[in-house]
């Protein structure tokens, strides 16, 4: 989770500089708006790209756990059967 939040602060400084990168341009109005909606859709897509890769871990994590979990209910039962034969 450390490593998201670092990749969260580094995209959340790219966007900063760029936006500040935008607005400090000598460029018309409509020119830096259109700028400034460009990158934050770039920024947005970036996020969502983030937020589904976590998801997708996330998922895999609490698979692998569900399927560990069956597994050591299963080895208990088994004991336990076992231990109720002998």
């Amino acid at each position: 989770m450390n490593s998201g939040k670092v990749l969260l602060g580094v995209l959340a400084g790219l966007a900063a500089g760029a936006l500040m990168g935008i607005l400090l341009a000598p460029d018309k109005g409509s020119q830096t708006r259109r700028k400034i909606l460009g990158k934050g859709e770039d920024f947005a897509d970036a996020l969502k790209d983030k937020f589904d890769e976590l998801a997708d871990t996330l998922t895999n994590k609490f698979e692998n756990t569900q399927q560990e979990a069956e597994e050591l209910i299963s080895y208990g039962k088994a004991k336990y059967d076992g231990a109720k034969k002998a």
